[in-house]
């Protein structure tokens, strides 16, 4: 396996900025009364000059917080970061954010992804730093901490917070959400009692980090690695290895020069770089939740990527890892096998070597003398655990912007389906009468959710995997189709349709399916659909009323006004670069009341 300290050789030296470039300069190195200000302010916390001045300032955005329980070693973390930075010769200064602890976050950290993203841009803005290091790796603060930094364009490098040590039960491992998931289903169908699943509770997570299977935060920050955004073999370290901290004082050291040679995000991130980083999450099998924050970041950088290039790319992108939800292992044990850049390796040609990264050298560098040490785990290319379809985009009259459905962790025989609806309103519809034995269900039935969108929920929860009737789980069904506008998370599994686009909330057809309609799945033809009529539809959608907004004010207002739907990356449509503010005589006209709901 690699160790972090483990570099190609240095590259061919290139132009380094003079002390008086630095952007700190302006803060802390001319001869005004606002820079003795600054000067004076800084020596009140016991630094004197020859600590900063002339040196590149490295913010250290740190997302650690006793309400994320994925980041409780990152108070130590921030230590050794600072640690690289000092040794290097740079000026560390920490600067919290917004912590998003998925595991507390009600109703979900997705409403606040885009909060995080505007904090670090701000924050990157308004302070003197010259570089920043981004320290994440719970499911949203990753997208939301390189979204702010794209934004802004200073040299920038990901810490990612690693994965948790595998769980036990029994002498059974057990995986993040995965686990929880089927513990619990069996728990409802009366097949564990609840001496068990306390048993579950106590060893499921056992150390800090993130999810140990391929969820959404393993996604993400292996995607991240795969962008160039991280030092090689930076996202598979469990988090209280050894070679963790090692990492963190490399990424340190690395920031600094960077700052000197003038690297940059957006000098590193390509259309092909990202590229890199939907096959990297295909190919591990990994979250749906990939494609919605890989748009985001993409459109923060300018770069087009949609879904249909998710789906071009799926259609010919083998899954390679053998993980769970979808496979056996943990990331623990991909760490072992040899981790994302053995990973990287084996996807041979499926990855384009020749982009930059964050140490300098091009990503085929940095994996170059990578090996796979357990074939289990990293399968090879040529005998993959599936040919392709580690994520599938539908389309149809229920979806037409878009759905996705991850068929690799879905009881195969349901690829193709056609059943009754069984419709529930909201969420709280669902949970009061999901488990009525009166309920008019089978297992041929579709579940369908609706408002549970980015509007509608809001924020989109991870309620996407719902839960099979409790009837159905003791007659031994564990999968079903089900299909909703929400999101599910990256531990979770079955024939669950996502992303539904539009949203129901504004008036995209799920809002119009009703109970008995048949649906159809065919996720090889990639279609989502109900067989209803485009007269039937048209007449349910004359007599459809928009509902209540669920926010009237403060940041929650804000998110209903401005965000954008799945397909687009849920971003506020004010953040995106393309954005064309109102002009005077629509601001003039909106100025008197609510701002139109896009």
């Amino acid at each position: 396996m690699s160790s972090p300290e483990k570099t190609p050789p240095t590259p061919e030296p290139t132009r380094r900025k003079a002390p008086e470039e630095l952007r700190s300069h302006r803060w802390y190195g001319v001869k005004d009364m606002r820079s003795f200000g600054h000067r004076s302010r800084t020596a009140q916390m016991g630094f004197s000059r020859d600590d900063y001045l002339g040196k590149p300032v490295i913010g250290i955005l740190n997302t650690w917080s006793d309400m994320n329980s994925c980041h409780t070693h990152f108070k130590q973390r921030v230590e050794e970061v600072k640690r690289g930075v000092w040794q290097a010769g740079g000026f560390p200064v920490e600067i919290p954010t917004i912590s998003l602890g998925e595991a507390f976050q009600k109703p979900t950290t997705m409403l606040y992804r885009n909060m995080l993203a505007m904090e670090a841009e701000e924050l990157i803005r308004s302070y003197p730093l010259d570089g920043v290091v981004l320290m994440g790796g719970c499911d949203k603060t990753t997208p939301g901490l390189v979204m702010g930094a794209l934004a802004n364009n200073l040299p920038s490098i990901f810490v990612p917070a690693g994965p948790m040590l595998r769980g036990d039960y029994k002498g059974k491992y057990l995986g993040s959400g995965s686990d929880t998931w089927k513990y619990w289903a069996e728990l409802r169908a009366g097949n564990i009692t609840e001496q068990d699943w306390q048993e579950v509770e106590d060893g499921i997570a056992r150390s800090p980090g993130t999810c140990m299977t391929m969820g959404t935060a393993s996604t993400m920050t292996s995607a991240t690695e795969a962008l160039g955004l991280t030092l090689p073999g930076a996202s598979s370290i469990p988090a209280p290895d050894s070679r963790h901290s090692m990492m963190a004082t490399h990424s340190g050291k690395r920031i600094v020069d960077m700052v000197w040679e003038d690297l940059k995000p957006l000098d590193i991130l390509t259309p092909a770089s990202f590229d890199n980083a939907v096959v990297t999450a295909l190919g591990l099998g990994g979250s749906t939740n990939a494609i919605v924050h890989l748009i985001a970041m993409a459109r923060r950088a300018s770069i087009p990527l949609d879904l249909a290039r998710f789906d071009e790319l799926a259609r010919r992108t083998p899954v390679i890892a053998n993980l769970r939800p979808g496979g056996q292992f943990l990331m623990e044990d991909f760490f072992y096998a040899g981790g994302l850049r053995a990973f990287l390796k084996e996807m041979g040609s499926h990855i384009d070597g020749s982009q930059k990264t964050v140490n300098g050298h091009t990503l085929g560098e940095n994996i170059a003398d990578a090996q796979v040490y357990i074939p289990e785990v990293i399968l090879p290319l040529k005998a993959p655990k599936l040919e392709s379809g580690g994520l599938a985009v539908l389309r149809g009259n229920l979806a037409p912007d878009g759905a996705v459905i991850k068929p690799a962790a879905m009881e195969q025989h349901l690829r193709k389906h056609t059943g009754p609806a069984v419709v529930f309103q909201d969420y709280n519809d669902m949970a009061a009468r999901i488990d009525d034995p009166e309920l008019d269900i089978t297992k041929d039935s579709v579940i369908v959710l609706q408002s549970a969108g980015p509007q509608g929920a809001p924020g989109m929860p991870e309620w996407g995997q719902l839960p099979i009737p409790q009837k159905l789980l003791k007659e031994g069904v564990r999968d079903m189709v089900r299909i909703s506008d929400a999101r599910m998370s990256g531990t979770s599994y079955g024939a669950c349709v996502l992303h539904v686009t539009p949203e129901s909330h504004v008036g995209g057809p799920l809002a119009l399916v009703r109970t008995g309609d048949l649906v159809t799945l065919d996720v090889d033809a990639r279609r989502i659909a109900m067989e209803v009529s485009d007269e039937e539809i048209a007449r349910r959608r004359a007599a459809w009323k928009p509902p209540m907004p669920k926010f009237s004010r403060g940041y929650g207002a804000i998110f209903l006004k401005h965000v954008q739907q799945a397909d687009t990356g849920c971003d506020f449509d004010f953040l995106a670069p393309d954005y064309v503010a109102p002009d005077a005589a629509q601001a003039s006209a909106l100025a008197g009341g609510e701002p139109e709901i896009h």
